[in-house]
C-alpha cells in the first residue's frame, strides 16, 4: 500500500478581499469598497488535502495542475464579515485520466466539485475498484455512486438528490445540515450551538476530519461526532481554514 489518504478532485484559489465601505457610489446605489488585505489560500480539493494533513503527516492528491487560475474571490466587509459580492471565473477544468491514477491506498476521499475534473463513469470506476471510497459531490446522485462506502453531500444536494435515492444509496448517505449538525441512517448527530464566523470550507474540514477518524477506529459515529467537532471549530474563523 503506497499511502493512507488519496484526495482526488478540483482545486481552486479562495481569494478574501476585506473591504471598507464609506459611501455610496453618486450615480447608482451600491457601496463603493476600499480593499484593505487580501488573503489566499487553495480551496476545494486541495482545502481537504489540507485538513487532512493537520492530523496525518503525508496526505497525497490528484488534482487539476492549474489550479491558481481558477479562483473564487470574496469581497468582505473587515468589521462584519458581511460578503458584499462573490466573483468566480469560469470552471471548466480539464476531465482527469482516472485509470492512470494508482489507488493503492487505505482511503481515498472524492472531493467533486463538478466542475468537469471527474464524470459519473470516473467515480464509478474509483467506487468500484476501492473498498473504502468516502465520497462528497456536487452531483446529484445516482447508481453510479452505489458502491462508495459513505457519501457526504449538503441539504442542497441531498434535496436535489432525494427523488432518485434507493435504499442502498440512503444508507450510505451522510447529510449534513450546517448548524443543525448531520443525518445518517435516520439518526441525527448535533453539533454545538456556537457564534458562525465564515462557513465557507467546512464541508471540506467535515469529509476531511470523517475519513481520518475512520482510518482510526473504523467506527462511523465516533467519526461523524469527530467530524462535527472538526467543522464546528473552523466556522468559528473567517475565510477558509483549516482544524
Amino acid at each position: 500500500m503506497t499511502g493512507k489518504i488519496l484526495v482526488i478532485g478540483e482545486t481552486c484559489l479562495d481569494i478574501f478581499v476585506y473591504c471598507q465601505a464609506l459611501r455610496l457610489a453618486p450615480d447608482i446605489p451600491v457601496p463603493v469598497l476600499q480593499a484593505l488585505r487580501t488573503v489566499e489560500s487553495p480551496g476545494m480539493a486541495m482545502n481537504v488535502q489540507r485538513n487532512i494533513t493537520k492530523f496525518i503527516n503525508v496526505c497525497q492528491i490528484v488534482t487539476n495542475s492549474e489550479w491558481r487560475t481558477v479562483s473564487k474571490t470574496r469581497y468582505i466587509h473587515e468589521n462584519t464579515n458581511h460578503m458584499f459580492l462573490r466573483v468566480d471565473t469560469p470552471h471548466e477544468i480539464p476531465r482527469v485520466n482516472i485509470r492512470s491514477i494508482d489507488l493503492d491506498y487505505e482511503i481515498i476521499v472524492i472531493s467533486d466539485y463538478n466542475k468537469g475534473f471527474l464524470t459519473d463513469d470516473d467515480i464509478e470506476y474509483i467506487c468500484t475498484n476501492h473498498p473504502r471510497v468516502f465520497l462528497d459531490t456536487k452531483k446529484r446522485l445516482g447508481e453510479w455512486a452505489s458502491n462508495a462506502l459513505y457519501i457526504k453531500i449538503n441539504d442542497y444536494e441531498y434535496m436535489r438528490s432525494k427523488p432518485f435515492l434507493d435504499k442502498n444509496l440512503e444508507n450510505k448517505i451522510i447529510h449534513t445540515m450546517g448548524a443543525d449538525g448531520c443525518e445518517y441512517q435516520g439518526k441525527r448527530y448535533s453539533t454545538q450551538q456556537i457564534e458562525i464566523g465564515d462557513s465557507s470550507g467546512a464541508g471540506d474540514t467535515f469529509i476531511a476530519a470523517l475519513a481520518v477518524k475512520y482510518s482510526e477506529t473504523s467506527e462511523i459515529v465516533e467519526s461523524i461526532h469527530f467530524a462535527n467537532q472538526s467543522a464546528s471549530e473552523v466556522v468559528r474563523r473567517r475565510g477558509v481554514t483549516t482544524i
